[in-house]
């Protein structure tokens, strides 16, 4: 599957602004977007429970000179560290346990980009139609209402997705 466009015009936004920062591909599946993040000058890290799929990443990484630093583990039961990231990404992944440690993750100053489907993708002949996987209206932009919303949208066509780039204040009391 092809890096989201999405998600490739925001890592390059963000990375003329904070490269040479420490990124996270957060739930980094096969790494269709640790390439871009780690070629847009992020060291760059991925955590994922399928220690399989970790292992192709590598391979992968490996065989196209990116170096790649990944751990298994369920975010459930190993939370982020606090105030470690410049970039988070998440992408076609949702784990509602999760946001309030993704928020914080974010080193101050930094952004979260974060793309995944919403009930609306049930019209369509593929993907997630469990409530568990899918967003409902609005509810990725309240999830985050702690950043600073750059950017929010939710479309219907190809697919149905919500679509959040926000910024952690640059310093938090």
């Amino acid at each position: 599957m092809s890096p989201s466009p999405f998600v490739v015009e925001w890592v390059r936004r963000v990375a003329t602004e904070r490269s040479q920062g420490r990124a996270l591909d957060l739930a980094i599946g096969r790494g269709r977007h640790a390439t871009v993040i780690a070629n847009a000058g992020f060291r760059t890290f991925g955590v994922d429970r399928n220690l399989d799929a970790l292992r192709t990443v590598v391979g992968d990484a490996t065989a196209q000179h990116i170096a790649l630093c990944v751990w298994c583990a369920d975010l459930e039961q190993f939370p982020l560290p606090a105030s470690r990231f410049d970039l988070v990404v998440v992408a076609r992944y949702l784990q509602r346990g999760l946001f309030a440690s993704i928020e914080r993750t974010l080193a101050p100053g930094g952004v979260l980009i974060y793309e995944t489907f919403t009930s609306e993708q049930r019209r369509h002949a593929t993907g997630p139609t469990s409530p568990d996987h899918l967003l409902e209206p609005g509810e990725l932009a309240r999830a985050f209402g702690g950043l600073d919303a750059l950017f929010y949208e939710e479309v219907f066509e190809p697919e149905a997705v919500a679509r959040f780039v926000g910024r952690r204040a640059a310093s938090r009391s």
